[in-house]
């Protein structure tokens, strides 16, 4: 018997990253030994047949119990996978640790350390760990590990993979982990008997399509174990192309007691978790790969339930419904080519829905089309000669796994969504990409982003009030078939949160499905909340009733605001023009937002067929990977040149979360710089205004920022400060200027609020000529009080210079600086010398707040009567007491008596 104290043990059946895991902390931590506590795959077995004498392992009977001090475990933490070992844990002197990279609902081992990285291989964090070090590892060390990350995570294409476990197996590559050896345990050779077996299990399989996947399952019967039967599983699903397969193999061990049924799963369709389907019955593995050993006396009725659970436990799929935008833009079968074109152009569609006078469609015209048609000069034509017809439609409730399959099979760039002759939508290939991509796209990190996830983050971080606000407005969408979606930055926030947000504003989004135009329902909605909450005061904005409730100081949920609108696409006739807007779907009202993390949207309604969906995050841009990489990313490349003042919120985002601007993201943004296109605009009387003034606001709330300096740094990087003139930058000298102006703002107040933001624009063009600062002053519409400094602004640098050289007395700098205001007084303090500047601070910190020994009253109760020398006299008291000629006010009566009388 061995008395060693540290242990690392390993599932029952275990796997390559089992192994591979344990063998890298076995290398990090000298004298650790290794227990495979129930068995290996078949692949692991014959890779331990040649390896096994490279590895620390050890027997389970051979352990001295009472020796075991630390147990490690790999690659599960639920105690029955560790089979009769399973005890081990509960000994009083044992520490405990568990490595592991699912995140997992159904722990049950007690830990004194738990590391959960959600990685596709267990052996990845080993990896990453032997890296740091720089341990040094044998071939076969490097080889099993490589081994544990290729099969977890399928040579890196399993939904799981990320770029750590990319990286992790790069370095065991460039380290010498053996290829070879790597190929021949992943992709194992058929044997006789398994190419056999094959035949007949494509001759035995049943299939079935469930909401649109197909599922497959088997039972094969031998005398013994088959080893291989893994690989056997993962060619039958790529053969009988099934979403999700189930192997089961019946065979007996010895000739007694009741059969053993193995049943191994695979899974190739995003959001079907064969893991979760055999672990109620102590199988193991991942979404994609798992399996499941047991003795039963009726496999078949075994094997059929477990493929009841799996129908069961399918996702259901975002149907047309889910998918389509509404409403469709259409034309009748004599519009000419190029009027077709043109809608295309404001819309930014695709296609187009060619429909009779009665409504019924007859047709579909693409882009391609189009561009044939132009290409051969017959813009004139109608387009009942080019489109295409018949047309094949879809149903509201056709399922994503059909709808993509009818693109595929037909070539088909978009699909009308009809029902009862109706068109209510169209499902566009765009759409179905975006949606992909959203299911698709890997989690990285802790801090991945799920449906449960966010429903858990609106419980835990919104306050009861606003969850209560919340769930109202969804009931009252959802009364009447719309749904609605909280969007942009307090969805941000939301997934930002390390704790509790206080949330000030929300904006809302409702997708009427084309049911009601922009002044519907929007506003009809939040009349509807505002009668639960009368309290809350409604106001209704502009031609397209973007509507808010205001929640003042003295409400439980003040002060608060929330914005609803209806889901608008926009067009921009031209650029930095004020866009045109039109009614759509939700995809299209995220498009024309500015950045990939403000595009994101949590739907707070569900379909009655699909209640499920309540909570769904939608992510079609890369939002949640943006924000994990903190990085700040345009939606589409004309983002700066149809709204310029973009360029600015992008600064303003970037340092207030600490982002960096996306490579791509600063090329565009340079590039609509360079492109002049703020000048460009000042020919436009109609719309420079609206465009300064939305470039005015964008400059208040970066200054208005924590990292306001931060900001003002990357503007000037970027050589943004042209966009407010051409010859306007930040030179050093400026940015000296600007801290000094905003310490002397603080410290006169200490929450300076709205006051510093002016002061330091003014500081800014203070390099301009007189008259160029004073013509962007008006063009930013700057308040009044600032066109007013910058206007004095030269008049009080010329008197300070006359006025306030050598050693003025205390008096005298105070009626030479009494006429201007504190915040003129700074301004100027940064363009005077080093002197005048002591002078100006003295006056703002002390001599300006200066009051006379006496006062008027006194003065009359000297027997003064209250007239024109009254203010000489008060005057003449107020100079004697800043120089220091009186001290009390007995002295100063003394001096007006002798002055005056």
């Amino acid at each position: 018997m061995h008395s060693l104290s540290e242990l690392v043990l390993c599932h029952r059946t275990a796997d390559f990253d089992a192994l591979g895991a344990a063998v890298g902390l076995a290398r990090l931590r000298p004298g650790t030994r290794i227990v495979l506590c129930g068995g290996a795959h078949p692949a692991v077995r014959n890779f331990l047949a040649l390896y096994r004498d490279e590895f620390p392992l050890i027997e389970r009977r051979s352990v001295t119990v009472e020796a075991i001090r630390r147990i490690t475990v790999v690659d599960t933490q639920r105690r029955e996978q560790l089979g009769p070992a399973q005890g081990w844990l509960d000994l009083p002197q044992v520490q405990v640790e568990v490595w592991d990279h699912h995140v997992s609902n159904d722990a049950d081992i007690k830990t004194d350390n738990l590391r959960v990285e959600a990685v596709g291989a267990t052996t990845t964090l080993m990896v990453e760990q032997c890296q740091q070090q720089h341990l040094p590892l044998s071939v076969a060390d490097l080889t099993v590990m490589a081994l544990g990350i290729h099969v977890d995570t399928g040579s890196l294409t399993y939904e799981g993979a990320t770029v750590r476990d990319a990286r992790a197996l790069a370095w065991l590559m460039a380290q010498g982990a053996n290829q070879r050896a790597i190929a021949d345990y992943i992709e194992p050779g058929f044997s006789t008997e398994l190419q056999d077996l094959l035949a007949e299990v494509l001759q035995k399989l049943q299939t079935v399509v469930v909401r649109g996947y197909r599922l497959g399952w088997v039972l094969v019967q031998t005398s013994y174990y088959v080893p291989g039967l893994s690989s056997l599983a993962s060619q039958l699903t790529t053969l009988s192309e099934s979403d999700a397969i189930l192997l089961g193999h019946i065979y007996r061990t010895h000739g007694e007691g009741p059969p053993r049924l193995t049943v191994i799963a695979r899974a190739r369709a995003d959001g079907i978790d064969v893991a979760q389907v055999l672990q109620p019955l102590g199988g193991g593995g991942h979404a994609h790969a798992a399996a499941v050993t047991l003795k039963t006396e009726d496999p078949r009725a075994a094997l059929d339930q477990m493929v009841t659970s799996l129908r069961q436990s399918l996702p259901i799929p975002p149907t047309a419904r889910d998918l389509m935008s509404s409403p469709v833009r259409t034309l009748r079968p004599e519009a000419t080519i190029n009027q077709a074109r043109r809608i295309l152009l404001r819309y930014g569609h695709s296609g187009l829905s060619v429909v009779n006078p009665s409504g019924d469609l007859v047709g579909i015209i693409s882009r391609r089309d189009l561009d044939i048609a132009l290409h051969h000069g017959f813009g004139h034509a109608p387009v009942k000669g080019y489109m295409k017809s018949p047309v094949k439609t879809i149903h509201p409730d056709t399922a994503l796994p059909e709808i993509e399959a009818l693109m595929v099979n037909y070539d088909i760039g978009r699909l009308p969504v009809v029902d009862g002759g109706q068109i209510l939508g169209i499902v566009t290939r765009t759409d179905i990409l975006r949606q992909i991509h959203q299911l698709k796209r890997p989690q990285a990190g802790q801090a991945s982003i799920t449906k449960t996830s966010i429903r858990s983050l609106l419980e835990s971080t919104l306050p009861p009030p606003l969850k209560g606000l919340l769930k109202i407005a969804a009931q009252q969408a959802e009364a009447r078939g719309w749904q609605l979606y909280l969007v942009g930055g307090a969805v941000r926030d939301l997934l930002l949160a390390q704790s509790q947000v206080h949330f000030r504003e929300f904006d809302l989004v409702v997708d009427s499905g084309g049911t009601s135009d922009l002044q519907g329902a929007g506003g009809e909605l939040a009349r509807s909340i505002a009668e639960d909450f009368p309290e809350a005061q409604l106001q209704i904005y502009g031609e397209f009733q973007t509507a808010a409730l205001i929640w003042h100081d003295e409400s439980h949920l003040g002060p608060f605001s929330m914005d609803i609108a209806t889901a608008r696409s926009e067009f921009y006739p031209y650029p930095a023009a004020n866009p045109e807007i039109s009614v759509s779907s939700i995809r299209q009202d995220l498009y024309r937002r500015d950045f990939s993390i403000n595009a994101l949207a949590v739907r707070l309604t569900g379909h009655q067929n699909s209640p499920q969906q309540r909570g769904e995050l939608l992510d079609f841009f890369g939002g949640v990977e943006d924000l994990e990489q903190k990085l700040i990313r345009v939606l589409h490349p004309n983002s700066f040149i149809e709204d310029p003042t973009r360029i600015f919120r992008a600064i303003r985002f970037a340092s207030r979360l600490g982002f960096s601007l996306d490579e791509q993201t600063k090329i565009y943004l340079q590039t609509a710089i360079a492109s002049g296109i703020y000048q460009q605009t000042e020919g436009n009387h109609h719309k420079a205004p609206a465009l300064q003034s939305r470039l005015r606001n964008e400059l208040k709330y970066i200054v208005q920022e924590v990292h306001w300096l931060r900001a003002l740094a990357l503007i000037q990087d970027l050589g943004a400060w042209c966009c407010i003139h051409p010859d306007l930058a930040m030179p050093p000298s400026s940015l000296r200027a600007i801290k000094m102006a905003a310490r002397w703002l603080e410290a006169l107040n200490p929450e300076p609020g709205d006051r510093r933001w002016p002061i330091i624009l003014e500081v800014l063009l203070l390099q301009l000529p007189e008259s160029a600062r004073l013509k962007v002053a008006q063009k930013l519409q700057l308040p009044e009080g600032s066109q007013m400094r910058l206007g004095q602004f030269q008049a009080l640098v010329q008197r300070c210079s006359d006025q306030l050289q050598g050693h003025p007395s205390p008096s005298r700098v105070v009626k030479t600086l009494r006429p201007y205001s504190p915040e003129l007084i700074i301004l100027g303090a940064v363009c005077v010398s080093v002197s005048v500047r002591a002078i100006l601070w003295r006056y703002l910190q002390i001599w300006q707040h200066v009051q006379p020994m006496i006062n008027g009253a006194t003065l009359i109760e000297m027997g003064y009567r209250p007239g024109k020398k009254f203010r000489a006299m008060l005057d003449f008291i107020l100079d004697a007491t800043l120089d220091g000629q009186v001290s009390d006010p007995a002295s100063a009566q003394q001096m007006v008596r002798q002055r005056f009388d």
